[in-house]
């Protein structure tokens, strides 16, 4: 396996030892599918992998933002924001990341009996595109999960729940339009048409990224004057400081509910400057995100 020489600014990465990988091969419940290797890269440029001697894991990158591409055999395939794909064992491949837009990505290394069940037979990505009820942040929420579970350590029971909470997490994936269906108790395809539920979910949907308050009003389809009129109107903040706050809410959950330093935890709510997080996150919670962590550790 070829990794970069330098890391991104707010990767995460586990490697799972290998007496853990083969205990999971002959378990009957972790066999069917099992994590390898699981990471997240922020904007990581230059990121890029060549494997002419082929790998026996399945490799699945979901690209949350930026761009990237990866190459099987003579064929390249463009990689966009909210996409993703599953490229199969013992093939050579390469991927990487685009020079002038870098892919964010979460990305997972696994095997198992069922993963082929997964693994497309067209190698072309595949869209998670944003809907008003498409759980992109649960989603997110259930690969956190799955990854601090596995920094707890590789006990048996983490690795179980491990294994079965990324099945459900490719199963998320897999049944797209059941998973977003399945939460809201609508039939596939239904939408709600409230202009400011739906600017809070696609807000919370990209919490990971910066995004300006014309693609926002753009995306619901509205003229930026008459939209910020009507959000401020309903909520009494402008669309952009309730961002803000929600990215600022979110952080507040990875202080309080994860090891993750503040310089990775920037990058999980779209922000690149650990400065500028600080004096968002002061502004907002009246104390710098070091005396947020120790209050509430006290």
């Amino acid at each position: 396996m070829i990794r970069q020489k330098d890391g991104f600014e707010g990767e995460r990465a586990i490697v799972i030892p290998i007496y853990s990988v083969q205990e999971m091969e002959v378990h009957p419940l972790a066999s069917v599918l099992y994590i390898t290797d699981i990471g997240y890269y922020p904007r990581a440029l230059h990121h890029y992998r060549e494997r002419n001697e082929p790998i026996s894991q399945y490799v699945f990158i979901y690209c949350v933002s930026g761009a990237g591409w990866y190459r099987v055999g003579n064929v390249t395939y463009e990689v966009h924001e909210h996409q993703y794909f599953i490229l199969p064992p013992n093939l050579p491949h390469a991927y990487g990341a685009d020079e002038q837009n870098p892919w964010t990505i979460y990305w997972v290394h696994f095997k198992g009996k069922m993963a082929s069940c997964f693994s497309s037979t067209t190698m072309a990505p595949r869209d998670v595109k944003p809907t008003t009820h498409s759980r992109i942040h649960d989603r997110i929420q259930l690969f956190e999960e799955i990854f601090h579970v596995l920094e707890m350590g590789y006990s048996r029971e983490n690795l179980l729940y491990a294994c079965t909470a990324f099945y459900h997490f490719l199963g998320t994936l897999a049944f797209l339009q059941s998973y977003r269906a399945a939460a809201y108790q609508l039939e596939p395809g239904e939408e709600a048409d409230d202009i400011i539920a739906a600017a809070i979910h696609f807000m919370k949907e990209n919490i990971e990224k910066r995004i300006p308050l014309e693609e926002i009003a753009r995306r619901l389809g509205y003229s930026v004057s008459y939209f910020s009129m009507r959000f401020k109107h309903d909520t009494g903040y402008s669309p952009i400081t309730y961002f803000n706050q929600l990215k600022i809410q979110r952080a507040c959950e990875l202080l309080d509910f994860t090891p993750m330093r503040i310089n990775q935890i920037c990058y999980k709510i779209g922000i690149d400057d650990p400065y500028y997080f600080t004096r968002l996150f002061k502004q907002v919670m009246g104390l710098s995100p070091m005396q947020y962590k120790r209050q509430k550790k006290g």
